[in-house]
């Protein structure tokens, strides 16, 4: 696997566990934590998809980080 792969299979990976958390009512999606991972792994997965020169996953990636961003702001403004 080349470097590229890697960072994506990170970013994917800490996508997924979040999904997972929030699905077995570990984390909520309220929950700082949960908007965390979802900021940081969709992040790292976009950077890969800016490597890979793959637009689709690109725009998916950066407004799933965009939006988590905007929670994470969320969080913050009403904690």
């Amino acid at each position: 696997m080349s470097t590229t792969d890697w960072i994506g299979f990170i970013g994917v990976t800490i996508l997924l566990v979040a999904f997972f958390l929030n699905l077995t009512d570990k984390i909520k999606k309220e929950s700082l934590i949960y908007l965390f991972l979802n900021f940081i792994g969709a992040g790292i997965a976009c950077l890969a998809s800016v490597l890979l020169d793959y637009l689709p996953f690109i725009l998916l990636e950066a407004c799933w980080t965009i939006v988590s961003a905007f929670g994470l702001f969320n969080y913050f403004r009403n904690n």
